[in-house]
């Protein structure tokens, strides 16, 4: 190995990077040559010189940038071994000094994938130390080109993968309206610790649910598909009420990663008769309840928390009692996650939402005759406002209104 020195030209700033280079030339004096026209270029160049290409394949390393090859050194015949030389090259670019000055394999050459074509007869060493320069950052953009668009086809696929693991509601029943906004904490993601649901049985009753899984990685995004996915499995099975809570839970603590792993839930079941309703919270906060009031404006109140179990996969045997809601003939019922009631309230501010804020801004809301989809939005818009910013947390909205 050498080292080319440039003592009597000073190098700009950009080519002050020491070049890695691997020569694969089997003649001493084109060798000798190709180190005379490096030295004084301008380019800081060390340089490790291979006969063939076997010795090329030892010796090429990661720091090699760039690989100098000749088309008539042992073991490279031409295009096929140019070939060769490309398919071991890495991410190291290749250019060809040659004696073969030939312009119709010059062509095939950069169409087979090397950088520059260069006649050893036509070359000095500024036009070298260029060539190779070029050839170097032309290979880095082409790279990071390959990396851009292997990123955007890993996003797209994961991005459909993530849309396939959203649930679709299963709901038969034409006097009920389904809404929902769903956004995750971590940025360019589809899923996140928050996940819900909503399965109509048969006979009628219709079950709701909406969960947080603590924490906001892709793990957690995966607990909470898999806690989702079994809890639709056993609403369909038949079970309901705190022995589903029981077996969520210990799925729970054979499916997460750490001890300290817990996940918050609510679940509602509302009856046939769309006018009661049966409530199960294990540590998450309580739903919103609109309702229309005859001769009077529509209220908006969260429902009693009194009958707050513990969260899943904090305590062993734990009971989620049941609360019996009356939700009257015209209602919504909007369930949610943390993540909108712990923003702040103004900038500066060290006050949270809460959910005594979410009631008063749905209140307003609907008011202003906000109802559905848009009154999701018109929540999470107001809530961005106070807060200052958009909601660090993930967040989930469910929304399920009855009009006979």
């Amino acid at each position: 190995m050498s080292t080319l020195s440039h003592q009597q030209h000073p190098v700009s700033p950009a080519a002050e990077e020491t070049v890695e280079l691997l020569l694969i030339d089997d003649d001493p004096s084109d060798v000798f040559l190709v180190e005379r026209m490096l030295q004084g270029s301008g380019l800081d160049a060390r340089m490790t010189v291979a006969g063939d290409l076997d010795s090329a394949r030892r010796k090429l390393t990661r720091r090699i940038q760039c690989i100098v090859v000749d088309l008539s050194a042992p073991g490279v015949d031409r295009i096929d071994g140019l070939r060769e030389v490309l398919a071991l090259s890495g991410t190291a670019a290749v250019v060809v000094l040659t004696g073969l000055d030939d312009a119709h394999l010059g062509v095939q050459a950069v169409a087979a994938g090397a950088e520059d074509y260069l006649v050893k007869q036509q070359v000095d060493g500024p036009l070298l130390a260029r060539a190779i320069r070029y050839a170097i950052e032309r290979k880095r953009a082409e790279e990071t080109e390959r990396r851009l668009v292997e990123a955007r086809i890993l996003g797209r696929e994961n991005a459909r993968l993530e849309r396939g693991l959203l649930p679709v509601p299963l709901i038969d029943d034409p006097a009920l309206r389904h809404h929902t906004r769903y956004r995750p904490g971590r940025r360019r993601a589809l899923l996140g610790g928050d996940f819900y649901d909503t399965v109509q049985t048969e006979g009628g009753a219709v079950h709701l649910m909406i969960g947080d899984v603590c924490g906001h990685g892709p793990d957690e995004a995966a607990l909470g598909v898999q806690l989702r996915m079994a809890w639709r499995t056993l609403v369909l099975a038949g079970h309901t009420g705190e022995q589903l809570l029981g077996t969520l839970d210990t799925v729970l603590g054979h499916e997460r990663r750490s001890e300290e792993i817990f996940t918050t839930l609510c679940m509602v079941t509302i009856a046939p008769s769309r006018r009661t309703a049966r409530m199960h919270l294990a540590g998450h906060p309580a739903p919103l309840l609109f309702r229309d009031v005859p001769g009077g404006p529509p209220q908006v109140a969260p429902l009693p928390d009194y009958g707050h179990g513990p969260a899943l996969g904090l305590v062993p045997g734990a009971e989620w009692p049941t609360t019996e809601i009356d939700l009257g003939e015209s209602w919504g019922l909007m369930l949610y996650t943390d993540g909108i009631i712990e923003g702040r309230v103004g900038p500066g501010s060290a006050d949270r939402l809460g959910t005594d804020g979410l009631t008063r801004l749905a209140a307003a809301a609907q008011r202003r005759g906000a109802a559905g989809r848009a009154l999701i939005d018109a929540l999470v818009t107001e809530v961005e406002r106070l807060n200052g910013d958009s909601l660090a947390d993930d967040l989930a909205v469910l929304l399920l209104s009855h009009r006979p």
